[in-house]
């Protein structure tokens, strides 16, 4: 029986589809499955299709990354270590201590080192199980008071003797494993804060200074943090002070730490009378109008515009803030050290000064710590 060529041409195409069909068949049964993603076996060549699938991938796990970072805030773990207290915080990108992220814990000068570390170790704890799903630690930044020794982080605060060349970077390092972690003295860390969101924002030649239970401070000299080879630069509080005789800790005497912290005004105060103990009670004697609390804040302050004036002729300041909690007794401290500072009548350069208030009021030193971090681009030599 003849079927006629329209039939055989039918015929034709149905075994040509057949065939292919059967060797797609045949590849597909002897191809190797994808390797599994982001690895790729030496000597392997992957299909067409194993490309495919290895792009596709890069390509989202790229698109990922960038949206990470779009939806995630980076932050720093900011840790202050003082003379009376060490606090932990969260710091955004901003500037800003993060709501709920604040932890602190009494440091003492009498306290013996394993009350030290652990007080360290509960602050930072806290503060790193307050990082949130949408927010990336970048880093640790710690802020010691000094002096300190920034190569081998070490630290040797001069009113918590149980801690001379104590290893603090170690600790934090080894309390937040893979966390990179920048250690400096707390008058720079405070500097920084006020030079980045504080009083000093758009001045490159600052100190910061913290009146507190110490003298601490900092330079940020065109534009840039100045700390020296071992991380004590602008140590303003063991720089003696003309007129004063108050011996000091450190082996010096008049310095003005000795002078112008607040445990040393209540200290002379005392010896004038007052009856009362913290810094606080000096200050609420001084709004009362009491005569003993007026004279002991008028000498602090005249010992800290005599320092700042100093300070001045050397590296020709702009702008010295003042914070710390001493800071905040009376706004005279700040008009004696003013005066104190224009007795330099034929220097111009160093009246031009402006002597003013911390902007970042109690935030200041872990804003600072966190700053090390969020910042790094400003730290010095």
């Amino acid at each position: 029986m003849r079927w006629g060529r329209a039939h055989d041409g039918r015929l034709r195409r149905h075994r040509g589809r057949d065939l292919r069909l059967r060797r797609r068949a045949r590849r597909v049964r002897g191809a190797r499955p994808a390797a599994p993603l982001g690895l790729v076996r030496p000597g392997d060549r992957p299909g067409r299709h194993d490309r495919r699938v290895l792009r596709d991938a890069v390509h989202r796990r790229a698109a990922a990354r960038r949206l990470r970072r779009f939806f995630v805030s980076a932050v720093a773990l900011a840790l202050d270590f003082g003379g009376t207290k060490v606090e932990a915080a969260l710091v955004d990108a901003d500037g800003a201590v993060v709501p709920g992220s604040r932890f602190r814990r009494p440091s003492g000068g009498t306290s013996d080192s394993a009350t030290l570390q652990a007080a360290v170790l509960d602050v930072l704890a806290q503060a790193r199980a307050a990082v949130t799903a949408d927010q990336e630690l970048i880093g640790a930044g710690v802020g010691s008071a000094g002096p300190i020794t920034v190569a081998e982080g070490l630290v040797s605060p001069l009113n918590v003797p149980a801690w001379r060349d104590f290893p603090l970077k170690k600790l934090v390092e080894d309390a937040l494993p893979g966390v990179p972690v920048t250690l400096q003295m707390d008058g720079i860390c405070i500097t920084l804060a006020e030079h980045w969101v504080g009083a000093a924002q758009g001045v490159d030649n600052v100190m910061g200074m913290i009146v507190s239970t110490g003298v601490g401070g900092g330079l940020v000299l065109g534009g840039r943090t100045v700390a020296g080879p071992t991380g004590n630069a602008g140590h303003i509080g063991h720089i003696e002070a003309g007129g004063f005789d108050d011996a000091c800790p450190c082996g010096g005497r008049g310095c003005l730490e000795a002078v112008a912290s607040g445990p040393r005004t209540v200290a002379w105060a005392r010896t004038q009378g007052f009856t009362g103990s913290t810094g606080e009670e000096l200050a609420e004697a001084h709004r009362a109008g009491d005569p003993v609390a007026i004279a002991a804040i008028d000498r602090a302050g005249r010992a800290i515009g005599q320092v700042v004036a100093s300070a001045t002729s050397l590296v020709d300041l702009e702008v010295v803030a003042i914070g710390g909690g001493f800071s905040h007794s009376s706004p005279r401290l700040f008009e004696a050290a003013r005066e104190a500072v224009a007795e330099r009548s034929e220097f111009g350069f160093v009246t031009k000064v402006r002597i003013v208030p911390s902007g970042l009021s109690h935030d200041g030193p872990l804003i600072g710590a966190g700053a090390l971090v969020h910042r790094a681009d400003r730290l010095g030599d």
